[in-house]
C-alpha cells in the first residue's frame, strides 16, 4: 500500500517548463487530482492517469477526496499550476490532513508565474520584489490595498497574479491608481499572457499605460521598481553590479 500524496508544481502548463522530478512525482501517481484547466493541460502527456477535476472554487472538495484516496492506498497527485506552495493547495492539504500522520505529503517544487513571467519579459526581478493576488474572494481587497501601498512605497518590484476576471474588471485599474501614490506614470511595467502555453505574448507599457489594460485571469503583471528600464525591448530591473 502506498500511502503518498504528491502535491505537484506543474509550471506555468507547457510539459517542457515542468520539473524532473515533478514529472517523476505525476509518473508515480496513479490519481490526478486538480482544478479542470489544469488537468486538461498535463493530460496529453498522461493520458493513462485516472482523473478527478473540479471546477474552480472547488479547491477543498479536490482536496479532501486526494486525502481520502491516498489515506486508502491510492497513489495520488495533486497538480497545481506554477508552484505547490505560492497560492497552490499544499498548504490546504497540511490544514485538512491536520495532526495525522498519514498520509504522506510530499511537495514538488514548480516554476511560479513570477519566475517564468519574468524570463518572458527580460530580467525585472533581479533586485527585491512582491508578489501580490489581485482576487478578494479570500483576501479582503482592503487588505490588499494595504499591500499594494506599502510595496510602492518601499520601492520593490510588484508582481500582480490574478489581475482581473468578469466580476473583477477595474482591480487592475484600482491596483494601479494605489501605485501611482508613490511611483511616476512613467515607471516600466510588462505584462504576459499565456505564460508557457499557446498563444503567449508580451508587452511593455508605462504605469500610466497599464492603468487601461485589459488583463484577465491569464495575465501576470509586472511593475518596475524607481531604477528598472528598458533596454533592447527588455524590461530590466538592475541590481547594481556594474557599481560594485
Amino acid at each position: 500500500m502506498n500511502n503518498k500524496l504528491y502535491v505537484v508544481g506543474i509550471g506555468p502548463g507547457a510539459y517542457e517548463d515542468m520539473t524532473i522530478r515533478a514529472v517523476q512525482a505525476v509518473e508515480k501517481a496513479e490519481l490526478i487530482v486538480g482544478y479542470g484547466v489544469y488537468a486538461e493541460l498535463v493530460r496529453p502527456y498522461f493520458p493513462e492517469k485516472e482523473y478527478f477535476t473540479t471546477p474552480m472554487r472547488g479547491e477543498t472538495q479536490r482536496c479532501r477526496y486526494a486525502l481520502e484516496q491516498a489515506a486508502a492506498g491510492k497513489s495520488t497527485a495533486v497538480i497545481c499550476s506554477g508552484d505547490a506552495g505560492v497560492y497552490g493547495m499544499a498548504g490546504l492539504l497540511y490544514e485538512l490532513r491536520g495532526e495525522n500522520e498519514t498520509p504522506e505529503i510530499e511537495v514538488v517544487s514548480g516554476l511560479t508565474a513570477a519566475c517564468s513571467g519574468a524570463a518572458v519579459l527580460g530580467a525585472p526581478l533581479t533586485h527585491d520584489f512582491a508578489v501580490i493576488s489581485l482576487s478578494d474572494l479570500l483576501t479582503e481587497w482592503d487588505t490588499i490595498e494595504k499591500r499594494l501601498d506599502r510595496a510602492a512605497e518601499a520601492g520593490l518590484s510588484i508582481v500582480l497574479y490574478n489581475p482581473a476576471s468578469k466580476k473583477r474588471r477595474d482591480y487592475l485599474q484600482r491596483a494601479c491608481e494605489i501605485i501611482l501614490r508613490h511611483a511616476e506614470p512613467e515607471r516600466v511595467c510588462g505584462v504576459v499572457r499565456n505564460i508557457g502555453r499557446a498563444g503567449e505574448s508580451r508587452q511593455i507599457m508605462t504605469l500610466a499605460e497599464l492603468r487601461s489594460y485589459e488583463a484577465d485571469m491569464f495575465t501576470t503583471v509586472f511593475i518596475g521598481n524607481p531604477q528598472t528600464k528598458c533596454i533592447g525591448g527588455k524590461m530590466i530591473t538592475p541590481r547594481g553590479y556594474r557599481d560594485v
